[in-house]
């Protein structure tokens, strides 16, 4: 019987407690039973986002969240400034189109971050834009965003800052208050180690400010509306009652672990898969590599369909679930996340699994060289 082992950008592998907690018998959600439990993730919302402000469950994906952000602090022909740095910055620019609003796209190069110089220049050309819309991590590139220094020119010009952590809080250090951000959202299925189905969003006091003057059309993602409900332990809609019970139960785990140690976690992790793939030869595709995942370029005596063989046979013959490039970068790279529950022994197994794969392909391994890179690290 083959066990299949998620290391991908989400869904990331859900903790046996977890699990457990999904068995039991689910409550109605308008009972002082909900309210206690819903109370106690709030809680540790704020504690996992570094925030005194209210952090709001909703029950969507990550991009409902994006998609709430825009439509309650803007209004049509407003003007927006998107950093673009792959599949996900692409996705505020969709999104901000939507609505109406006038966007000023920063488009990098794949692989690169942003250079804050161009950011500042780009607002003064654009003075009337209201907000920065942004990626913490490129999930699409592996690309780690300067983000204090982007909330600092935010800051400096009275902009808004609007971030996408999805695949970023829980993982490195984001500290909401502390770095004046003015928007910050998450997802269940990323580092809070939950099935997908809830997104988090915190709003500064100047972003709630500015859902008072916001004109788009909005029902069901009617942050005001919320805010309201959540202040009572209660949700404006049906929530998923489920993943909130159990997301108590993964988010007391990551407390329990603590901050500092879940960032410096997730670092060996991402030295240990950086340092293998150095090991086996291979390129990292990102200059400034997020501690999310590793991004690696497929060998260049590869074709594009022997690149994207490299996933399938990982998969199919040893049951390690990576993510390949999207779009223009098919074939051409390889993902491997490691956040989350994830643990050496996990990053271990996705190399080895990487080895036998390459191998498999005409590539030129020496077996073990890679796992003990990995190893390495952790001795």
């Amino acid at each position: 019987m083959k066990k299949f082992r998620l290391l991908t950008p989400g869904p990331t592998s859900i903790p046996e407690r977890v699990l457990a907690k999904f068995a039991e018998p689910v409550v109605h959600h308008r009972t002082t039973i909900f309210e206690e439990t819903f109370k106690e993730l709030q809680e540790l919302l704020q504690w996992l986002f570094q925030t005194k402000q209210p952090v709001l469950t909703l029950t969507v994906t990550g991009t409902g969240a994006m998609d709430a952000a825009v439509s309650n602090i803007f209004s049509p022909h407003d003007e927006v400034v998107v950093i673009n740095a792959g599949k996900f910055g692409e996705r505020w620019t969709k999104i901000a189109k939507v609505y109406g609003l006038k966007v000023h796209e920063i488009v990098l190069e794949r692989g690169k971050a942003l250079d804050p110089a161009v950011l500042e220049k780009t607002l003064k050309d654009n003075p009337a834009s209201k907000a920065v819309l942004f990626q913490a991590s490129e999930t699409s590139t592996g690309v780690l965003m300067p983000v204090k220094a982007i909330t600092e020119i935010c800051s400096k010009n009275k902009v808004l800052s609007v971030c996408d952590g999805i695949t970023a809080v829980g993982i490195f250090d984001l500290p909401m208050d502390a770095w004046n951000i003015d928007v910050l959202i998450t997802g269940s299925q990323k580092a809070l180690m939950l099935p997908p189905g809830l997104a988090f969003i915190a709003l500064s006091e100047k972003a709630w400010k500015a859902t008072e003057h916001s004109k788009c059309p909005k029902f069901y993602l009617n942050l005001q509306g919320e805010k309201k409900a959540q202040e009572k332990q209660q949700t404006s809609w049906t929530p998923a009652i489920s993943l909130i019970q159990g997301g108590v139960v993964s988010l007391g785990m990551l407390k329990h672990e603590g901050l500092s140690s879940l960032f410096s976690h997730h670092e060996k992790l991402a030295s240990a898969t950086r340092n293998a793939a150095r090991a086996l030869g291979l390129e990292l595709f990102s200059e400034s590599p997020s501690p999310v995942l590793t991004t690696v370029r497929v060998p260049s005596s590869f074709t594009v369909d022997q690149g994207k063989k490299i996933q399938k046979i990982m998969q199919e013959k040893y049951g390690v679930i990576i993510m390949g490039g999207q779009d223009e970068l098919q074939g051409k790279i390889l993902r491997l996340s490691h956040f989350g529950y994830c643990d050496l022994f996990d990053v271990a197994t996705g190399v080895s699994a990487l080895e036998l794969a390459l191998h498999e392909l005409g590539y030129p391994v020496e077996f073990g060289k890679g796992v003990g890179a990995v190893l390495k690290q952790f001795s």
